[in-house]
């Protein structure tokens, strides 16, 4: 008998399910950051303008707000997964560092370097959203 404690192989069913939550908060991150820059260059305002509402990000659905309008439902997802983002950012972020950390050898290459990228990339887009500019942001996309 060994006396090796025999650990068990990561799960990938788990680890891809991180690097997708991580992908899509990043991403929603992303997409809120664009529709705030694109809104403030296409209405020719700046931030303290923005906060107004006179430019509610709710406008920007196209074909108004009804529940058989598929970007309705693109907006209320983009904005859950902002939010999620934001209070699972540092969390998501432990995770994976310790994942790979843990199952260095387990892991192929590729997925412990999207890993650890996703939560450098995690890590920085949190502590972003606490700048004042993105907290106008934040307010603004929360109006």
């Amino acid at each position: 008998m060994s006396s090796v404690a025999q650990a068990t192989p990561y799960s990938r069913p788990a680890v891809r399910a991180l690097i997708a939550g991580q992908l899509a908060t990043v991403g929603a991150f992303l997409t809120v950051l664009l529709l705030y820059l694109g809104r403030m260059a296409a209405a020719d305002v700046g931030p303290a303008e923005m906060l107004t509402g006179a430019y509610d990000p709710k406008e920007l659905i196209p074909f108004g707000m009804h529940g058989a309008n598929p970007f309705l439902w693109l907006y209320a997802v983009v904005g859950m997964l902002y939010l999620v983002g934001a209070s699972l950012g540092l969390p998501l972020a432990i995770v994976a560092v310790a994942v790979a950390a843990r199952e260095r050898d387990a892991l192929p290459r590729m997925t412990r370097t999207l890993l650890l990228a996703g939560a450098a990339v995690t890590l920085l887009v949190l502590a972003a959203r606490f700048t004042p500019p993105l907290l106008d942001m934040h307010r603004w996309w929360l109006d």
